[in-house]
């Protein structure tokens, strides 16, 4: 690996506004890339940096056309249909001292949406600012409306991943599905190598969405949002395009589902992971379907976008070793270790 990590190109891209894109597909790459590049970024809080104090008020301050802002998309040199690319995250530091968070009326897991409308009167709209101590890698929650101060152990992960989705569609950075987009897992953290099916030449990947700390499903619709440094190491494996994202860290693998209703999310993840025995252990379909009934965890990713997203998710620990896309994570992380900035 090491004479590979000496080929690798090292590229550094911060965008400017006018760079920022709002879609997956339909956008014009930023730049070109070869496969195996370590890609330096700076990705744009969810909110466009409009929300930055506790006097911010979400339907005032935000343009509900501007919201997560993607960085790039990147052509990935030689990605064809059906490959797969394997994007790899080195490190994730938050790029600012606080993040933000809002409640916002008819949005959220708890409140009547435009999707599921009820009678109920919207939320009063709140903001909450978490100041983040890099020192102590902790982001500080102070209730608003109540006499109570806590500092949480900070998770920074990127809420959105993506490439352009096939059939020339064009997707809101406020989706997720199968090309992955606004899926919101906090499994999307430094150390993990998330795979994508290319749907279109080139690829055309993005990413953006910081969140300095999120809790499974994001109840209330936005995490600890805030703007994020990355480094990230793309990859390209010919071939074997998933139906649906998966990830892989070091103890587990997982797949990620999105729909309406949670139902259709979790069944497309868990679908997903059987296919994905199936071609590491040879299982036929309802073997897989027995074994992953036993060991499977299934971790939610959100409930509040336009689609739900939800993990299938399973330990390494319990099952022979069976290196998944010829152990490209463990190649991924050796280089990651060797450029020597992983910080979680």
């Amino acid at each position: 690996m090491s004479d590979k990590m000496a080929a690798m190109d090292h590229i550094t891209f911060i965008p400017t506004v006018e760079q920022l894109h709002y879609t997956f597909g339909g956008a014009e790459p930023v730049m070109r890339i070869r496969p195996g590049t370590v890609l330096t970024l700076w990705a744009e809080d969810a909110y466009g940096g409009r929300i930055t104090s506790v006097d911010s008020v979400a339907t005032v301050a935000l343009d509900t056309e501007d919201l997560n802002p993607q960085t790039g998309p990147f052509w990935i040199e030689g990605a064809e249909p059906g490959d797969t690319l394997a994007i790899h995250f080195v490190d994730l530091t938050p790029a600012r001292s606080w993040g933000a968070s809002t409640t916002i009326p008819f949005f959220g897991g708890l409140t009547s949406t435009p999707a599921s409308p009820t009678l109920q009167n919207p939320l009063t709209e709140r903001t909450w600012i978490y100041e983040y101590d890099s020192a102590a890698r902790t982001v500080g929650f102070s209730a608003r409306g109540s006499n109570f101060e806590v500092a949480l152990p900070a998770n920074p992960m990127l809420g959105t991943v993506g490439v352009a989705p096939a059939r020339r569609e064009v997707r809101s950075s406020l989706v997720p599905e199968a090309f992955g987009g606004n899926m919101d897992t906090p499994e999307m953290v430094a150390g993990a190598t998330c795979y994508l099916r290319v749907n279109v030449e080139g690829a055309l990947f993005s990413l953006g969405d910081g969140h300095y700390r999120q809790g499974e499903g994001e109840s209330c619709g936005t995490a600890v949002e805030g703007a994020m440094n990355v480094t990230a190491i793309v990859e390209l494996i010919k071939g074997g395009g998933p139906a649906w994202p998966r990830l892989e860290n070091d103890t587990h693998l997982m797949t990620i589902g999105s729909g309406r209703p949670l139902e259709e999310a979790w069944r497309a993840g868990q679908v997903e992971m059987i296919t994905w025995l199936g071609e590491l252990y040879g299982l036929d379909r309802l073997d897989a379907y027995q074994l992953l009934t036993q060991i499977s965890l299934a971790p939610l990713a959100n409930v509040v976008d336009t689609n739900y997203s939800s993990v299938t998710k399973i330990d390494k620990r319990l099952l022979p070793a069976a290196p998944a896309y010829g152990g490209v994570h463990d190649e991924l992380r050796s280089a990651a270790r060797a450029l020597g900035s992983i910080s979680y």
